[in-house]
């Protein structure tokens, strides 16, 4: 067993072993190894000469970086080569020989590049991270961003924020607006102070008392008949000068002038346009022509409409035959009927029973004149 001789740094290494003594750190192995050597040589100079081992290429230099470097010369690669066998950037190697730690990432990409570049020089990638944990020892060191890598952004967050500012600058521009026309408007229109209390201490309580109800307006649609001056007189039909010559009452609005049945042609003469069945086996002998623009609505027996038309003068509608069927005029002067051609005058009602027109008999044959 060799002795080791006293050494101030032993107590110091010691209580570190106290420690951790299951994960020793490699500083104080890399001081024990330096020291082995040297507690050899003094017990036995010879023979520590001749047996000593090299130490360890990661721990040879003074940080890992420099020792990274020397492995890489020493095995005739350039920074390139190591840069395409690790895919890691040129300039983060150069950082990592050079242990510029600000120019790298934040601690755990360090520890993945000295890891990778131990690997692609042969060595153990454990034995390197644990001398760069030893050499740079800071473990409550702040993650910090990648270096180099662009910040991902949410370009909606960008387009929402700037909708926002428009929408804002739009009420407030319609806020300054109506302000501005609230301002130009002239002000509203009040009564005076004192014709205000007037008119209010003119005001009665109480229920209102209503006039007499106004008589209704004289007629004035109907112009009163014009009499020539002396006309009268000549004609011996006036004899009071002052007496009043009163106007014909006029007819009520609506009534249609009465029909001179000596007037209307006695036979059935087309003078427009025939409505009903072209068959004459489907129409009765009856049939209905207009004397002036007149409405004609043909019923069934449960309401439902047959034929609806506004005719004009001189158009005719033979009436089917079918039972119950209903004929609604606008008014009967205005439809002259004929049975089997010959003519039996107008419409006896506004609304009749075609099987009432059938079953008339047709009138005599006029003496030849």
């Amino acid at each position: 067993m060799l002795s080791v001789p006293q050494d101030p740094i032993l107590p110091v290494l010691g209580k570190r072993t106290l420690r951790r003594p299951k994960t020793p750190s490699a500083r104080d192995r890399l001081r024990a190894s330096l020291i082995a050597p040297v507690s050899e040589a003094a017990a036995a100079p010879e023979a520590a000469v001749e047996h000593a081992a090299p130490p360890h290429p990661l721990r040879a230099q003074d940080s890992i970086g420099a020792a990274l470097r020397v492995a890489r010369e020493a095995a005739g690669l350039s920074l390139p080569d190591i840069a395409q066998t690790t895919r890691v950037r040129r300039a983060y190697l150069e950082a990592v020989e050079e242990m510029r730690l600000d120019a790298l990432p934040s601690r755990p990409f360090t520890i993945g590049y000295i890891r990778a570049y131990a690997d692609a020089l042969g060595f153990d990638p454990d034995i390197a991270v644990e001398r760069f944990k030893s050499d740079e020892p800071v473990l409550d060191e702040p993650l910090r961003a990648p270096v180099g890598v662009p910040e991902d952004r949410d370009p909606r967050v960008a387009a929402l924020t700037v909708a926002a500012l428009i929408a804002l600058a739009a009420i407030v521009m319609w806020n300054i607006a109506q302000r501005a026309m609230m301002a130009e408007a002239p002000p509203a229109a009040l009564a005076a102070p004192g014709e205000a209390e007037r008119l209010l201490a003119g005001l009665k309580t109480g229920p209102v008392t209503l006039g007499e109800p106004l008589p209704a307006p004289v007629e004035s649609t109907t112009p009163p008949v014009y009499e020539t001056p002396g006309l009268a007189a000549a004609m011996g039909l006036k004899t009071n000068p002052d007496a009043r010559v009163e106007a014909p009452s006029p007819k009520p609005v609506g009534e249609a002038p009465p029909v001179d049945l000596a007037a209307l042609k006695p036979v059935f003469q087309r003078q427009g346009r025939i409505y009903g069945a072209t068959d004459p086996r489907l129409n009765t002998p009856v049939t209905l022509q207009a004397l002036r623009g007149a409405a004609l609505i043909v019923r069934g027996p449960d309401g439902s409409i047959y034929f609806a038309r506004q005719l004009m003068k001189g158009e005719a509608y033979r009436v089917p035959r079918l039972a119950g069927l209903t004929l609604d005029v606008s008014a009967p002067q205005d439809f002259q009927v004929f049975i089997g051609g010959r003519s039996t005058g107008v419409l006896p009602a506004q609304q009749v029973l075609a099987s009432i027109l059938v079953a008339a008999p047709p009138p005599a044959p006029r003496p030849p004149t």
